[in-house]
């Protein structure tokens, strides 16, 4: 085995007692990295290839040679590293790459590409500036995320993942581009694929997620930490080979829409594909076309297909078995990667074909064993059964806050384990990547069989981003603004003052919103049901029951977002989810069953009903004796919810003023006592610059 490249792959550690050696080891990886990069473009012979399209839902080429020296010219700036742009134009042009929304979003714009020479005096000009930042930066030890190391290493890790992404669409170009280099020099060894066979899998108890202390650099998606149980399983001794796999092509399988899920039929429609992406038929033979070359079919060689792909596999694999085959869980893989006790940086030689430390291509299946199992990481990226997600504790990084959010969607899977050209973050034991199902990469899979055809993955906790119930979210669960108490939380301190002999059995939070005094209620009372007629704001509650935490987007300035995600360990609610019960349902129309109660607490809810007397005229049939009804509101009455015929008041009757709480007395007090009333602010963030500070009037109401 060649080894292709130096030890600068290896990202370097965050910690270290020589602050000299340690910027010293920084540049040095910032040189290998753009230099490398360059050297996979150096495979180009003709310039006109930098333009081609060879991936239609992709920028050509050019695109991503100017892309990865612009990300560090605007992440300094942002960082305020910089305190001017040294070229607007190809900063804009070159600052954001394409996601793949569907196989079918063509991209028809035109581009104003700029020359070849052009790119590289700007990468030029760009090394120039990040090597002074880097031998002028202050820097201490250990490096941390508010620290200019941490930016630079970011944009270092960031070329690496585009060194990958770049190879790939380089592979999709007319092969007359492209010429043989040395130092990206495919393996030359292929035979017969071995036949696969299951290792069975002793199932454990494994902690997901890179923990803060780690001492090299990470990507967001990368922290927080979530512990899971994994069942006893099989898995397949080897990545699935071109000559397993072309058992699939041979059996019609991409002619058979039964083996594929509803998406990968949708895309299977559109492209018409009959085999492998990488694969070619010419003269009775299978070809797969390399980097830099095409050759016979390597059967031993794993096959690189999507995520639909492998899917369909298994599908079809399962019938033949009559198993349940289908692809890990990203736990399930973690627990096959536990196997291996070494990492990068810290191992003398890749323990797979990883990290360019062996290959410029894949190489067989039957090359790399650990314990049992061969290419647990390396060769080609292994699709999972897992959308990817933030684990509990996710935070963005303030610089690059959209690094991960717009891929927690349910719509990109992970995949683990890197691939013949994953280096630095790509080839640690915590790299996390996704993309979207139908998306082409060095990627393949591997197998497992279960007890079940269930699969578990939990769904994917997405971040709201509609502006109103994200406004909500943060007005329960954000910060407190002008030193106004949290609403909800003041709501339930204030109503138990005033209700001293309240009996704390049921209570129900009506026009619950997202939840919070639901959690805040179920601290005194034995069950709290929770109701609203938006299904847009109740799920929030519900997420928070089921899963522990809610995600949301609020807005700062103009289109500017900040991400945000609260839990219920840190609310303190952690044993309090099976007290409450969150239903959907309208109040002026409830069903018998929700009744009973010692409290009805209702939020801001009077003035948004389409029938309020009706609602007031029947609620003291929900109540046990003695029981209280506490009525919040700042009257806003408009016609949008109430017709106005309906207003309890703000209105004039025989030209007197009726204020709301005139009504509110002539509807209960035949049932009712008033027992209090006391105003309670509360502040609605709109903006970062725009509040709403409001006084809502609270009235405690005790059933006769």
């Amino acid at each position: 085995m060649e080894k292709l490249t130096e030890v600068v792959n290896k990202t370097p550690l965050l910690t270290g007692h020589s602050v000299p050696a340690k910027r010293a080891e920084i540049l040095r990886y910032f040189h290998h990295t753009f230099s490398q990069y360059e050297s996979l473009f150096d495979c180009i012979n003709n310039e006109q290839a930098y333009y081609v399209r060879a991936e239609p839902l992709r920028h050509p080429l050019i695109f991503y040679f100017g892309h990865t020296a612009v990300f560090f010219i605007n992440k300094l700036l942002l960082g305020k590293y910089l305190d001017q742009r040294l070229n607007e134009r190809l900063e804009s042009m070159f600052a954001i790459g394409v996601d793949e929304m569907s196989w079918d979003d063509l991209n028809s714009a035109h581009y104003d590409w700029p020359s070849v020479a052009e790119t590289r005096h700007y990468r030029q000009q760009v090394r120039d500036i990040v090597d002074a930042l880097i031998t002028d930066m202050p820097l201490s030890l250990p490096i941390t995320q508010d620290s200019a190391a941490w930016l630079i290493l970011m944009g270092i890790e960031h070329e690496r993942i585009h060194l990958e992404t770049s190879s790939v669409i380089m592979r999709m170009l007319p092969l007359h581009y492209v010429d043989a280099h040395p130092q990206w020099a495919a393996c030359s060894e292929t035979g017969s694929a071995p036949k696969n066979s299951l290792v069975p899998i002793t199932g454990e108890t494994v902690t997901l997620g890179k923990p803060s202390s780690a001492a090299t650099y990470g990507w967001d998606n990368e922290y927080g930490h979530k512990t899971v149980a994994v069942e006893p399983f099989k898995v397949a001794q080897f990545l699935v080979s071109n000559g397993e796999f072309l058992q699939f092509v041979s059996a019609g399988g991409y002619q058979k829409p039964k083996w594929w899920t509803l998406e990968g039929q949708a895309w299977l429609a559109f492209t018409e594909a009959r085999m492998p992406r990488f694969w070619s038929y010419k003269n009775g033979e299978y070809m797969q076309r390399n980097l830099l070359q095409v050759m016979p079919l390597p059967l031993d060689w794993p096959v690189e297909v999507n995520y639909l792909e492998a899917k369909a596999f298994c599908n079809w694999k399962a019938a033949q078995t009559g198993r349940h085959i289908r692809l890990p869980t990203e736990a399930e893989w973690t627990v096959l990667r536990n196997r291996l006790d070494t990492d990068q940086p810290y191992w003398d030689q890749a323990p797979g074909n990883l990290n360019l430390e062996h290959y410029a291509s894949s190489c067989p299946v039957n090359r790399f064993e650990h314990q049992g199992v061969f290419d647990v990481v390396g060769n080609v990226w292994q699709w999972t059964e897992s959308p990817i997600d933030g684990f509990p504790g996710f935070e963005v990084h303030p610089l690059y806050d959209d690094f991960s959010t717009p891929t927690f969607d349910g719509q990109h899977n992970i995949f683990k384990g890197g691939s013949w050209i994953s280096t630095g973050n790509e080839a640690t034991r915590y790299a996390r990547y996704a993309f979207r199902r139908h998306f082409f990469q060095h990627a393949g899979f591997r197998y497992l069989e279960s007890d079940s055809a269930e699969v578990p993955v939990e769904p994917v906790n997405t971040y709201e981003t509609d502006e109103l119930v994200a406004q909500y979210l943060e007005f329960h669960y954000g910060d407190t603004y002008f030193n106004v108490p949290n609403y909800p939380q003041a709501c339930v301190h204030t109503l138990l003052k005033h209700t001293p002999h309240l009996k704390q059995g049921r209570a129900l939070d009506l026009g619950c919103s997202v939840g919070r005094a639901s959690f805040e209620l179920a601290r005194h009372f034995d069950h709290v049901d929770g109701i609203d007629f938006s299904a847009r704001f109740i799920q929030h509650g519900f997420q928070l029951k089921d899963t522990g935490h809610t995600r949301f987007a609020i807005p700062t300035e103009g289109e500017l977002v900040e991400f945000k995600e609260v839990s219920l360990k840190e609310l303190g609610y952690s044993d309090l989810a099976d007290k409450i019960d969150f239903i959907q349902g309208d109040a002026c129309n409830l069903k018998a069953r929700f009744s009973d109660y010692d409290l009805i607490f209702c939020g801001n809810l009077i003035d948004r009903l389409y029938d309020p007397s009706l609602f007031l005229n029947h609620i003291h049939e929900r109540l046990t004796a003695g029981g209280y009804l506490v009525l919040t509101s700042p009257y806003t009455w408009l016609e949008d919810y109430t017709p106005k015929d309906k207003w309890l008041g703000g209105i004039k009757v025989n030209g007197e003023n009726v204020t709301t709480l005139d009504g509110l007395i002539r509807l209960l007090s035949p049932r009712f006592e008033l027992v209090a009333q006391q105003d309670v602010p509360f502040v609605i963030r709109e903006t970062r610059r725009k509040f709403q500070h409001t006084l809502a009037d609270m009235t405690v109401w005790q059933l006769k």
